[in-house]
C-alpha cells in the first residue's frame, strides 16, 4: 500500500501521525443538527405497523428489520417530533451495545428507540459513507471507549458523542475515493468471511449426521433392525431396549436453588458457574454440584427453536437454578444420555406458547433408547475419534474468519487515518 508524501502529528496519541493536508476535528463540527435519539419511553407495540428500531436492529454493521418490533402510526407521528430518521442519517448504539454504528440506507419511514442516536452529518464537510467508515474504525472505538461510562452496562452520553475525534481528508472527493475503496474491498472480504460460515455449516450438519447415526443406529452397519416405536426415531439396532428416560436417568431437581441477580451480585468471591437453561450464566460464591450431571433445559425459546444446546454435561463444582433439568444415569454412559437427548424431538412434551414448558413429569415420561453399556462405550469411542476432524477443520475456519475480521477492521482503520493512501489502481 502506498504512503502519503508527508505526515503530521496529530495531536492525538491513539491516532499518531496523519497526513500532512488532513485534519482532526471533533464530531460535533460535521454535524448538521445536534443530537437526538428515540423515546425513552416504553412504547405499545403492535402486529402491524411502523418499524421500530432498537441496538440490536444493527447486525455486522447493516440495519436488520425483519424481527423488528412495531409501533402504531400514531405514536410514529409522535416520536418523529423528536428524531426523523432520514435516507444517509447515521444511527449509532450508546446504550449497552455501545458503537454499533450502521448508515440509513433504506427510504421507507421508522422510528428508533432511546439506545440508537441519530447522526446528521454535514454533507458540505463530510459524506455519510466516509463518516460510517471512520466510526468503525478501532480508533473511532477506541476514544468512544474513553468517553464511555460503565455502570450495569457500558454507555455513552450524548453531549460526549459530539465530543469523538475524527481525521478527514480536506476534500470531498478523497473522502468520497476512500469510501468508494473501502467498500469494494470489504466487500470482497465479506464474500470470503460468507463463504467460511456456509463451510461451517456444512461441517455442522456433517458432525451432526455423523452423531446422529451413531447415536440412534450403532456402529455396527450389520446389525438387525427393529421398528423402535418411536416416530422420530425409526429403525433402531434389534437388540437395543427403549424405556422411559425416568428407568434409566434419576433426577436431581430436587436440589436445584434459584439465585437472583441481586443475590449474586452481593457475592464477593464468585468463582462456581451458576447454571441455567442455556448453560452457564454467571459465577458465584458456593456451589450445590461436584460431580459430571446431565442439565437439560426447562423453558424457554431455545426449546422450540434449537437454536443453541438444549443438553449439555456439567462438570466440576457448580450451581444450578430452577431452569435446567439435572439428570444422573443409572444405566448407563452420561456422555451417550447428553448426545441422544440433544437429538430428541421434544415437540409434543413441551406445555405453553408464550413461555415454553418441558415439566420434569413430561420429560422423565419421555421414551428413549438405550444399548448396552459397552455399545455406549463404544459410541462415544467412536465420535470422539470420528469427529476429531472435523473438529479441527471447524476450529481453522474459525480462526481463518476471525483473521478476516480484524483484517477488514485494520483496513478500515488504516485507510480512514492516512496510514495508507488509497488510488485509483
Amino acid at each position: 500500500m502506498k504512503k502519503y508524501d508527508s505526515y503530521k502529528d496529530s495531536g492525538i496519541e491513539w491516532i499518531g501521525k496523519i497526513p500532512s493536508n488532513w485534519k482532526v476535528v471533533p464530531m460535533r463540527y460535521l454535524l448538521r443538527q445536534r443530537i437526538t435519539d428515540g423515546p425513552h419511553e416504553t412504547p405499545k407495540f403492535t402486529s402491524d405497523g411502523i418499524p421500530f428500531l432498537s441496538v440490536d436492529g444493527i447486525q455486522d454493521g447493516e440495519l436488520v428489520f425483519e424481527e423488528c418490533r412495531k409501533i402504531s402510526e400514531e405514536d410514529h407521528e409522535k416520536f418523529k417530533q423528536k428524531s426523523i430518521v432520514e435516507k444517509h442519517d447515521i444511527l449509532m448504539g450508546k446504550a449497552a451495545s455501545v458503537g454499533k454504528v450502521a448508515q440509513v440506507k433504506v427510504d421507507f419511514e421508522f422510528s428508533i428507540w432511546s439506545p440508537l442516536a441519530l447522526l446528521k452529518p454535514n454533507h458540505d464537510k463530510i459524506t455519510s459513507a466516509y463518516f460510517e467508515y471512520f466510526l468503525k474504525s478501532t480508533y473511532a472505538k477506541d476514544n468512544t471507549n474513553i468517553l464511555s461510562t460503565i455502570n450495569t452496562q457500558q454507555n455513552i452520553s450524548m453531549t460526549d458523542i459530539p465530543r469523538i475525534f475524527y481525521v478527514i481528508p480536506n476534500s470531498i472527493e478523497e473522502q468520497t475515493s476512500i469510501a468508494s475503496f473501502l467498500d469494494r474491498k470489504t466487500a470482497e472480504i465479506d464474500e470470503l468471511i460468507a463463504d467460511k460460515k456456509r463451510l461451517l455449516e456444512l461441517y455442522e450438519e456433517e458432525k451432526t449426521a455423523i452423531i446422529n447415526q451413531a447415536v440412534t443406529k450403532g456402529i455396527d452397519p450389520d446389525a438387525p433392525m427393529k421398528d423402535s416405536g418411536i416416530e422420530w426415531l425409526g429403525e433402531i439396532p434389534e437388540h437395543w431396549e427403549v424405556k422411559k428416560l425416568k428407568h434409566v436417568l434419576k433426577s436431581l431437581n430436587s436440589i436445584r436453588i434459584p439465585l437472583s441477580a441481586e443475590e449474586r451480585g452481593k457475592m464477593e468471591v464468585r468463582k462456581y458457574d451458576y447454571y441455567g437453561a442455556s448453560g452457564v450464566i454467571d459465577k458465584v460464591e458456593d456451589y450445590l454440584f461436584d460431580e459430571p450431571l446431565l442439565l437439560i433445559g426447562e423453558d424457554g425459546a431455545n426449546l422450540v427453536s434449537r437454536s443453541s444446546r438444549l443438553s449439555f454435561i456439567a462438570k466440576g463444582k457448580y450451581w444450578v437454578n430452577n431452569h435446567a433439568h439435572i439428570l444422573k444415569p443409572t444405566y448407563g454412559i452420561l456422555e451417550y444420555y447428553c448426545e441422544l437427548m440433544e437429538l430428541c424431538d421434544y415437540s409434543i412434551f413441551i406445555s405453553g406458547s408464550a413461555q415454553p414448558k418441558l415439566t420434569s413429569d413430561n420429560l422423565m415420561n419421555i421414551q428413549i433408547i438405550v444399548p448396552p453399556f459397552d455399545e455406549q462405550m463404544e459410541i462415544i469411542h467412536h465420535l470422539e475419534t470420528g469427529l476429531i476432524k472435523i473438529n479441527f477443520k471447524k476450529a481453522r475456519t474459525e480462526e481463518l474468519i476471525e483473521l478476516l475480521t480484524e483484517y477488514r477492521t485494520a483496513l478500515i482503520s488504516e485507510a480512514v487515518t492516512g496510514k495508507i493512501k488509497v488510488t485509483e489502481d
